[in-house]
């Protein structure tokens, strides 16, 4: 389905959440708004998959509709493992059970912050942490590290902010360029920003590196990049 939320004028703009407005429309939203989005998930899911043992636990974080899920599941083929999907938004959940029919995988409705980690191999974080409050996000990076122990792989894309004034504008001009090539009216461009710009707070790169490193990890590598989205490997 076409996403058309911010179509016409809105006299009150409420902040954006993960309702089943956004879950009718979320691949086609995703698509159209994340650079890069079609190539980040299935090399998600393959980067995972090449870390991964037949029986490994992993951890799928703010699933959403389960793409990254399915991707993994893609590249493991039928090897024995355990994938914990966790996603706050019940909407998104209940579109994701009904597309993702695997008994491997275990769809878990909470927010990331309350909930207790196994131990696990690998833990998937897709455009997540820029909605976790800033000031719990070292706590849950800690625990995350905790849950992977020693040669665990968490795979970390997010949006970023740039340090320097001027290419932070450039960067978000051609983020809007890149909306409007894919069909965004300004309207919908302005009004999605100003509802998400309360919810969705991002980082420098810079700021990641230092909270990762903060919260226990050894290595940091970003393997793509366009814009002011980021993916990275984070090794502990």
């Amino acid at each position: 389905m076409k996403d058309q939320i911010y179509r016409h004028d809105a006299p009150h703009l409420v902040d954006f959440v993960f309702d089943e407005r956004v879950a009718g429309v979320f691949p086609d939203m995703i698509r159209r708004s994340v650079p890069g989005y079609e190539l980040v998930v299935p090399m998600t899911g393959l980067i995972a998959a090449r870390h991964l043992a037949p029986g490994d636990r992993v951890y799928d974080l703010g699933c959403s509709l389960g793409a990254t899920t399915i991707a993994l599941l893609a590249a493991f083929g039928d090897s024995p493992c355990e994938v914990n999907a966790v996603d706050q938004s019940a909407a998104m959940l209940t579109r994701a059970r009904a597309l993702v029919i695997d008994p491997r995988v275990h769809f878990i409705e909470a927010d990331v912050r309350d909930l207790e980690f196994a131990s696990a191999r690998v833990i998937l974080s897709n455009w997540l942490l820029q909605f976790v409050q800033p000031d719990d996000r070292l706590a849950l990076l800690r625990k995350i590290r905790v849950a992977l122990g020693d040669g665990g792989l968490l795979l970390l894309s997010e949006k970023i902010r740039y340090e320097d004034p001027g290419l932070e504008h450039f960067m978000n001009q051609t983020h809007h360029g890149f909306k409007s090539a894919n069909g965004y009216s300004d309207t919908e461009i302005r009004q999605k920003r100003a509802a998400i710009e309360n919810v969705m707070i991002v980082d420098t790169e810079s700021m990641h590196h230092e909270r990762l490193h903060a919260a226990g990890f050894a290595e940091v590598t970003t393997w793509f990049r366009c814009l002011n989205w980021l993916s990275m490997i984070v090794r502990t």
